[in-house]
């Protein structure tokens, strides 16, 4: 199975010097090299506050520190730059972005540390290898222990809102609910919460309207009014025009308002500073006051360049102390720093994906015109609902973006011949992913070291979302449809001589599978785009790993900004959520800083569990 994908991946993704493979005519495919040529030049946004330390070397990055306003001092003994801020924020995704903004807007000196590099609309190329390995996490290649989640998690300025797919979703009513009332977070039922969706949907340029959809969308919407179900448009952070289909290699026309483009511009206007190319690698405490709620003290964050020849170590000493580095990382900093919650690292949840596909024939007279790879990635979504009365969401149906050589990975080996017949209907091959919130939990403690498991309510849900995807399908007129499990589960429906009894025999034969280590006949692997909850806001230091003000139960000054303070999954797409909590969080760390004394805690209710509300 790994030599299959492998091999496929490594043959539909590489390029010559022109950019070029000349597998990729064979199956329709053209890489997209459209700008937006209709906007006024946008520059580097970030110029004048970004100081990337690939470039750089030690006396370079002395003086570019100091040009920024920062007072640095050098310890040439033991190789310290040491640097003072109000705040230091590790990450400029979602999260650290947003605070970044937020504190530099109130007045604070803020610097953000991104261990990833900087590029503009110009500087991507929308080659899917390239793309993968340069923007994101273990270039694209990370999976948990076992192998049956796939993870996708960006890794540049901006994090994961400059190469997702624009979904700008705010947070169900019922979730919020489930976080104020069940979980006891009462920040989530807050007109404060409210207000806050609503200036980070203003700030991103968030709308539903779409002036053309691309193939996949086409199919979807086709698919559920053919079977009388409800269809929405998808809210995007992007013009209304925006017709991209390669914005998971970043935007090439510069429409999409990810945090490149929007917060972070806000926070070097306001004096922040960014450091690309730089990894934080420890959190520095000290012994609080006596007296104080949390023995420990954060009053920094040490850190290196990712550039060898950066030899001085950067040592940030800051009044407050942001991490932000998304729910995979901000668990393994707090714990190798000496942090000892129990739910840091504890309750990550992913989104876990399926996805169902079905081929649709060229047909000049067919509605469904264009490929798979153009258009804008998620217009549509098809929301799976169970029950009247009370509905519950079992399951959303959105369409992906999916390069040649990811194709080529994910499909299941009968033959070879079976595979180039496959690969050539690349162009033409509609997939749906089907989105679950899970109610099962996985765990990261250290860098790359997932683990992950689907209990039986997730496997559930995602084989009636995988059902319902094959019927919408079919109904938009597949002539072949199926799923990536190993076996190759496919159905031919072509002309629709099909029967009722035929199709629900082989929706029958459905199921969702354990990864490849599994023992089983038939696996799978899944995959997720979204992680959650590894670092979860709590009522008191036994309900989470921080309090609802995003501050470490265990160190002052140490605050968590990012989707790893979310208590559960949302189940949509959560970067609104994400912003909307962090600008929460954002204002409440300068009022702390403003204060210039601890927060007055949440009230402690230690003596409370939630299992007992």
């Amino acid at each position: 199975m790994y030599l299959k994908v492998s091999c496929l991946y490594v043959l539909f993704s590489r390029v010559d010097e022109k950019g070029e493979n000349p597998l990729w005519k064979a199956i329709g495919y053209q890489v997209d090299d459209e700008e937006e040529l209709s906007k006024p030049e946008k520059g580097r946004p970030l110029e004048k506050g970004i100081i990337e330390t690939i470039y750089s070397s030690d006396p370079d990055l002395l003086q570019s520190l100091k040009q920024n306003g920062l007072e640095v001092t050098q310890d040439s003994k033991n190789k310290i730059y040491r640097i003072k801020c109000d705040a230091v924020i590790v990450g400029s995704g979602c999260g650290g972005a947003v605070a970044a903004a937020v504190l530099a807007g109130s007045g604070y000196k803020v610097v953000v540390l991104e261990k990833g590099n900087y590029y503009t609309h110009k500087d991507y190329s929308s080659l899917e290898g390239p793309s993968l390995d340069q923007l994101y996490e273990s270039g694209g290649i990370l999976a948990t222990s076992t192998g049956n989640m796939l993870i996708l998690a960006g890794s540049m300025v901006g994090g994961g809102s400059a190469i997702n797919w624009s979904a700008s979703i705010r947070t169900p009513d019922t979730v919020l609910k489930e976080w104020a009332d069940k979980h006891g977070i009462e920040l989530f039922g807050s007109k404060e919460y409210a207000s806050a969706m609503d200036i980070v949907c203003e700030r991103i340029g968030v709308t539903d309207q779409c002036v053309e959809q691309g193939f996949q969308n086409k199919v979807l919407q086709e698919g559920c009014e053919k079977l009388g179900l409800e269809i929405n448009a998808m809210p995007r952070n992007s013009s209304e025009g925006h017709y991209c289909g390669s914005c998971g290699y970043g935007c090439r026309r510069g429409d999409k308002q990810g945090t490149d483009s929007t917060w972070l511009v806000d926070a070097v206007n306001r004096g922040a500073v960014i450091l690309s190319g730089c990894k934080a690698e420890r959190l520095v405490f000290e012994m609080n006051i006596p007296g104080r709620v949390r023995r420990k003290k954060c009053i920094g964050v040490r850190a290196k360049s990712m550039n060898s020849d950066i030899k001085n170590v950067l040592q940030f000493e800051a009044k407050v102390t942001v991490s932000a580095c998304g729910a995979l990382l901000t668990p393994p900093l707090l714990i190798s720093s000496g942090l000892k919650n129990k739910h840091i690292g504890r309750n990550l949840r992913l989104h876990p994906v399926a996805m169902a596909w079905g081929h649709f024939p060229r047909d000049s007279s067919s509605q469904l015109s264009g490929t798979s790879y153009q258009g804008g990635i998620i217009t549509s979504i098809h929301k799976v609902v169970e029950g009247n009365s009370y509905p519950n969401v079992q399951a959303i149906i959105e369409t992906p973006s999916l390069g040649p050589a990811s194709f080529a990975a994910m499909c299941p080996w009968e033959s070879g011949l079976d595979i180039k017949d496959r690969i050539t209907k690349y162009a033409r091959t509609a997939h749906f992913i089907t989105i679950i919130r899970d109610r099962g939990c996985g765990e990261v403690t250290r860098e790359g070291n997932i683990s992950y498991k689907l209990d039986s309510e997730d496997k559930v849900n995602l084989k009636v979302g995988l059902r319902r995807s094959l019927r919408i399908l079919i109904a938009a007129g597949a002539d072949e449809v199926g799923t990536h499990r190993s076996d190759g589960l496919r159905m031919k429906c072509r002309g629709g001589t099909f029967s009722e009894d035929q199709v629900e025999e082989f929706l029958g034969r459905v199921s969702v599978e354990d990864g490849p280590l599994a023992i089983g006949e038939k696996w799978e692997i899944h995959s997720s785009a979204h992680q959650m909850g590894s670092c979860r806001m709590g009522i008191n230091e036994k309900e989470g790993a921080v309090d609802e003000n995003g501050e470490s139960w265990e160190a002052e000054g140490l605050f968590v900004c990012d989707a790893s303070v979310l208590p559960t999954a949302i189940g949509v797409n959560p970067m609104i959520t994400i912003e909307s909590t962090a600008y929460c969080i954002a204002k409440r760390i300068a009022e702390y800083l403003s204060a210039g004394e601890l927060l007055k805690s949440p009230k402690l209710r230690s003596d409370i569990s939630m299992n007992d509300k």
